[in-house]
C-alpha cells in the first residue's frame, strides 16, 4: 500500500512539534526558577532572632543585617522571638511561606533540642532548608564575685566539695552553654545546679548581681564584662584559644582532656524554600563576610567568619544533631 508524501511530511512535522513541546515543558521550570532567583528579593526580609535583643545572636545579626541590606537593596528586619530554648522562633519559621522572605538565625540549640525535647511542635530534620553557617564563636567560663574559684581546677574541687549547690545559668533550656555545663560535669564527675533565663543578656545580669555562680557563656557578651572586672574567666571552651582573650587558657589545657564546645550560628529557612534563592543568599552572606568593616565588627566580639554552601550548612547540622544527641545521652541532661 502505498502512503501519500504529505502525509509523511504531517507525521515529521507533528513529531517535530511534539518533541518541541516536551523539551519546552522540561525547560519551562528551569526558567521559572531563574526568574524567581532573579526577581529576589522585591521586598523586606525578615531575620528571625531566637533570642532577646544584646544577646550573642544579636550581635551578629545586627551587622550582618546592615551589610546584607546594602548588597540586596532591601531591608532586612531583625525580628525577635525568644522562649523555650529558641523553638518558639523555630516553630515561627517552619510554618512561615518558603519564598525567600523569611529566614531564621539558629545556634547549636537548634541541634541540641532535637534530641533534648521529648517532643517539639517540628521536625528538625524535615521542616526547614539550610542556607549557609555564619560564624562560630568560643564560649568562655566565667564567675560571678561569688564564686572563688579562679581556673578549672578549682572550680571542680568547689563542686566537689558541696555537690549542687554551685549554679551555673544558661541563656535557656537546651541552648549551648546550658549542654556545655552539663558535658563539663559529666566529664569532671561533680553536679551543679542549672539556672535557666531568657537569653544571654539575663544570664549576664545575674551574673553582676551575684545571683549565679557561673555560666558558660559566649565570649562576645560576657568578655566586656570581664575586662571591667566584674566577673572573672576561668577557660575557654574550644580546642585552640581565643584571639579576644589569647591569654586565657583553654579547657582543654587545664587537665579535662576531649572537651570541646564552640558555638556556632546560622541562618536557615522554611522547607520548600527554592533552591536557587538559597544559594543567592548563602553567596551574598559569604560576600557581606568578606568585607572589611564587618570582619571588624565581628573580630570585636571574638566571632570567626565562616560562610558555607547549603549543602554544607545541612551536613553540619546533621552531625550536630547527633552529636549532641550523644551528650544529652549521657548527660541525663533534661528540660528545667
Amino acid at each position: 500500500m502505498l502512503t501519500h508524501p504529505l502525509t509523511h511530511r504531517s507525521r515529521r512535522r507533528r513529531a517535530l512539534l511534539a518533541g518541541l513541546a516536551i523539551a519546552t515543558g522540561a525547560l519551562l521550570p528551569l526558567a521559572v526558577s531563574a526568574q524567581t532567583a532573579d526577581a529576589w528579593p522585591s521586598k523586606p526580609i525578615q531575620l528571625v532572632i531566637p533570642y532577646p535583643p544584646g544577646g550573642s545572636a544579636d550581635l551578629l545579626g545586627r551587622p550582618l543585617a546592615v551589610q546584607l541590606q546594602q548588597q540586596l537593596g532591601q531591608p532586612v528586619v531583625l525580628e525577635y522571638k525568644p522562649g523555650a530554648g529558641g523553638t518558639l522562633a523555630t516553630q515561627y519559621l517552619a510554618r512561615a511561606k518558603p519564598d525567600g522572605y523569611t529566614v531564621l538565625m539558629v545556634l547549636a540549640a537548634h541541634a541540641i533540642n532535637d534530641s533534648l525535647y521529648p517532643k517539639l511542635p517540628y521536625d528538625t530534620r524535615k521542616d526547614f532548608a539550610p542556607v549557609s553557617l555564619v560564624a562560630n564563636l568560643p564560649m568562655v567560663v566565667a564567675g560571678s564575685s561569688k564564686l572563688p574559684a579562679r581556673n578549672i581546677q578549682e572550680l571542680v574541687q568547689a563542686a566537689k566539695a558541696a555537690p549542687g549547690q554551685l549554679t551555673f545559668g544558661s541563656a535557656g533550656n537546651g541552648n549551648t552553654g546550658h549542654l556545655a555545663a552539663e558535658y563539663f560535669s559529666s566529664l569532671a564527675g561533680i553536679r551543679m545546679t542549672h539556672v535557666p533565663y531568657k537569653g544571654s543578656a539575663g544570664v549576664v545580669n545575674a551574673m553582676l548581681a551575684g545571683d549565679i555562680d557561673l555560666t558558660f557563656d559566649s565570649i562576645s557578651t560576657s568578655m566586656p564584662h570581664i575586662r571591667s572586672g566584674r566577673m572573672h574567666a576561668l577557660a575557654v571552651t574550644s580546642t585552640k584559644r581565643s584571639s579576644l582573650a589569647p591569654e586565657l587558657a583553654t579547657v582543654q589545657e587545664q587537665g579535662m582532656t576531649g572537651f570541646d564546645v564552640t558555638g556556632w550560628y546560622a541562618l536557615i529557612a522554611p522547607a520548600g524554600t527554592p533552591a536557587e534563592i538559597r544559594q543567592r543568599l548563602s553567596q551574598e552572606i559569604g560576600t557581606a563576610l568578606r568585607q572589611p568593616q564587618l570582619q571588624s565588627q565581628l573580630a570585636a566580639g571574638g566571632y570567626e567568619p565562616v560562610g558555607s554552601t547549603p549543602d554544607a550548612l545541612q551536613a553540619h547540622i546533621d552531625n550536630e544533631i547527633t552529636r549532641w544527641a550523644a551528650v544529652v545521652k549521657a548527660t541525663g541532661a533534661k528540660v528545667d
